[in-house]
């Protein structure tokens, strides 16, 4: 599993094309060969994977059953917008403008790099994100870690 790092602010082109920072370029995998999966976050945000990540992803879904109507909806929520994007000679990808307008991203975009995968933010969606953090940080990492470190 890739172990992604970093918060980069970013610029997109007018034609919706994203140069990946050579600094979140170095991290990804040699197995992800350049190129990622795209879908719609759990919040107002997209989330990139590098494409070795993503197989192993898809492979969890497809173990969901058709025949179970929650595990059916999960599966058509999580995979919509979906879409497999390449790298370019010049390290830009081209988003999909559904997801760009999902994510409300218009040209400034903050990417948050964490785990196997990257978050893709408007700058005003991340800020506000960034705005709403619990009260008691500390008891929320305690309460979540010490699930984590019982389990």
């Amino acid at each position: 599993m890739a172990q992604l790092h970093g918060e980069y602010e970013c610029k997109l082109d007018a034609k919706g094309r994203l140069i990946i920072p050579a600094a979140l370029k170095k991290q990804l995998p040699k197995a992800a060969k350049n190129s990622f999966f795209i879908n719609r976050g759990f919040e107002k945000c997209c989330v990139l994977f590098p494409s070795n990540e993503w197989t192993a992803i898809a492979e969890e879904i497809n173990k969901l059953s058709d025949y179970i109507a929650k595990e059916r909806q999960f599966k058509r929520y999580f995979l919509r917008g979906a879409s497999k994007l390449n790298m370019d000679t010049t390290s830009r990808i081209l988003l999909p403008k559904s997801l760009l307008e999902y994510a409300d991203a218009t040209t400034e975009i903050v990417l948050l790099a964490y785990g196997n995968k990257i978050e893709l933010w408007s700058k005003k969606g991340y800020e506000k994100m960034l705005s709403e953090e619990p009260k008691d940080f500390s008891a929320l990492a305690e309460e979540v870690m010490s699930k984590k470190n019982n389990a």
